[in-house]
């Protein structure tokens, strides 16, 4: 999954915006500016949240671009992000996922079918005391349900600009955990190639 000859290192970042996307002073527009070769999935329309259709534009992007990758999704990105990698093999070249301010699925009901579920790699969630898009302990247990580490910011709201997160160094920690978190994973997979080889 994580070899020389298959993939770069570090993971590159992708961030996944929610509803009306991230403007210039977002912090995900922040964090793509603290990691050389990070991306953002765009939509044809960031004022129609459509499951479906959101999640197919990130498909095709992890598809098209070089691996491994660690996602940076806000609000309703967050679904956006766990369909993806409940839905299809691109959780292969995925070595973790942020989760921060999660929009609550029953909102979006609208936007299609969302099977909370677990999600197969490794994940933070970041929620707020004072997320008016999803109470405490509905963002507590979807991190169970997808199986994600969990932070409770307390009183940051829906933890975007508006709620005075633009540049967010912690963010950045959050990230550089999930990269750590994968490492252990490149080096064994690398270390096991040149023997496998050996014996063919």
């Amino acid at each position: 999954m994580f070899s020389c000859s298959k993939s770069t290192w570090p993971p590159r970042v992708v961030t996944v915006p929610g509803l009306h996307g991230s403007e210039g002073a977002h912090w995900q527009t922040w964090l793509e500016r603290q990691f050389a070769r990070s991306l953002r999935v765009e939509q044809a329309d960031w004022d129609a949240p459509d499951l479906a259709k959101w999640a197919q534009s990130l498909r095709e992007l992890l598809a098209r671009e070089r691996g491994p990758f660690v996602l940076a999704a806000h609000s309703f990105g967050c679904l956006v992000a766990a369909h993806v990698l409940q839905q299809t093999t691109h959780a292969a070249d995925v070595a973790g996922v942020l989760f921060v301010a999660p929009a609550s699925p029953a909102k979006f009901t609208f936007a299609g079918n969302f099977d909370a579920r677990r999600i197969g790699v490794p994940s933070i969630m970041i929620g707020s005391d004072t997320d008016p898009w999803m109470p405490l302990a509905d963002a507590r247990e979807l991190a169970q349900r997808f199986g994600s580490a969990f932070v409770n910011l307390g009183d940051a709201g829906h933890i975007n600009t508006a709620a005075g997160y633009g540049p967010w160094p912690r963010a950045k920690y959050f990230i550089d955990t999930l990269v750590h978190c994968a490492a252990p994973l490149r080096f064994r997979e690398e270390s096991i190639e040149p023997a496998t080889h050996a014996f063919v």
